[in-house]
């Protein structure tokens, strides 16, 4: 084993602390105290380079605000040359066209990086982590505890195939994996059964996300293909998100709406 990769193969083989998320994000709010006090601190060139490196993450917050702030604008719309002359019927018309700034597959991708999407639920309630997950005793004696088998549905890619008994921490049974979901479009007001591509994002945290763990108000990717959706390009639309609007473990499937 090559040096200074323990840490790896000790992470690999039991994973991580189970409150290390929690202690990440404490650690994260914290930081901002830590850096004010060494922004006072940094004299000289140390804390010119600190300014410098500032006034950068600055200038990439105030893109990412503008993003989250993008709205459709209003222009008039120009009657060809200045000083033409215009119908009759015209004269008492302002001619207003609505013009967006960005077409929807740009700001859709845009949005996507920003961490930001219009869904039906906004809010969703936290699901604790003894309620995530059940603790398995293994072991001879059934004195080791750091198993954990998931009790909510999940979503498995198809050429998944699962790590030997003696390294795989966290087990997700089969008769909780789920490859479809019965997605409703908002506008056609019709119910499509369309197969699951991949879980995009779980309200509940990162390490949910990672394990496909499909739980109320999950962000998932569905293939769309058989429903003939099309970009202003002309280009068939492979996949698109829908968020989960039940829950899978009470109901035995996945209800979700299209985000359009």
């Amino acid at each position: 084993m090559p040096q200074g990769e323990h840490i790896e193969l000790h992470r690999k083989r039991y994973g991580r602390r189970l409150d290390h998320e929690e202690r990440m994000r404490k650690k994260e709010a914290r930081s901002v105290k830590k850096r004010a006090a060494m922004a006072q601190r940094a004299l000289g060139i140390k804390g010119k380079m600190f300014a410098k490196e500032r006034a950068k993450e600055k200038a990439t917050m105030r893109k990412t605000i503008a993003m989250h702030e993008e709205r459709d604008k209003k222009h008039k719309a120009d009657d060809g040359q200045k000083g033409s002359a215009v119908p009759a019927y015209l004269l008492e018309r302002e001619q207003v066209e609505r013009a967006k700034v960005l077409s929807n597959t740009i700001k859709q991708k845009r949005k996507e990086k920003a961490g930001k999407w219009e869904v039906p639920l906004p809010k969703v309630r936290p699901v604790a982590e003894d309620e995530m997950f059940k603790v398995l005793r293994t072991g001879k004696r059934k004195k080791k505890e750091w198993k954990r088998m998931v009790t909510k549905v999940t979503f498995v890619p198809p050429g998944f195939t699962r790590k030997p008994p003696k390294y795989e921490r966290f087990i997700r049974p089969t008769g909780l994996r789920m490859n479809k979901a019965h997605v409703t479009h908002p506008e056609l007001k019709a119910t499509f059964q369309l197969e699951i591509i991949g879980v995009k994002k779980n309200p509940n945290g990162q390490a949910y996300t990672g394990l496909g763990v499909v739980t109320k108000g999950t962000i998932i990717e569905v293939n769309v293909s058989e429903l003939g959706l099309v970009t202003p390009g002309g280009k068939v639309v492979w996949g698109k998100y829908a968020q989960v609007t039940n829950n899978p473990e009470n109901d035995g499937c996945i209800n979700a709406v299209l985000l359009v």
